[in-house]
């Protein structure tokens, strides 16, 4: 019985809008925190996830050697991986491909890889005008690994300090 008067002159008297209006009024006049943004930049961690690349070793050779873990273990089904045995009997990706309309950027294709061959850099300003710009092949995962791998190569020193 006094929880319905009570909720009734709250309602009456417009408590909830009265609470709403206290805290627009609080940050109203506060600092406003806005970032001219091609200009300025904001900090950016060194574990954040946004495009997708391969890696390769030092010698030059590609890393991934064909296990499909990450293919197994992505949620949004968005890789797709064939396989060929080489003549030294090692096993070699012949496709990789990512569709980056799929992906959700979770991470779990680069925690699933045992010799650390996708890796998903801090790249974040790509863009794809159709849907097949978005589709990443192997040569477009190992391009972008080429470009950034000193940054990867740092990240990776720098994430491996809080494991």
């Amino acid at each position: 019985m006094i929880s319905t008067i009570k909720r009734f002159f709250n309602t009456f008297l417009l408590i909830e809008l009265l609470k709403g209006l206290a805290v627009t009024g609080r940050h109203l006049f506060a600092r406003k925190i806005t970032i001219q943004y091609p200009d300025e930049r904001t900090p950016q961690s060194p574990r954040f996830r946004g495009l997708h690349a391969q890696r390769r070793y030092a010698n030059g050779e590609e890393r991934c050697i064909a296990c499909k873990l990450c293919e197994a273990v992505c949620p949004a089904m968005a890789i797709t991986i064939e396989s060929a045995q080489r003549a030294d009997g090692t096993r070699r990706t012949t496709r990789y491909d990512i569709d980056l309309t799929k992906c959700i950027f979770c991470g779990f294709c680069e925690e699933a890889c045992p010799v650390d061959a996708i890796v998903e850099t801090r790249i974040f300003e790509y863009h794809g005008e159709r849907r097949g710009d978005l589709y990443y092949t192997k040569a477009m995962l190992l391009a972008v690994g080429d470009q950034y791998e000193a940054q990867i190569a740092a990240d990776r020193a720098a994430d491996a300090k809080y494991r």
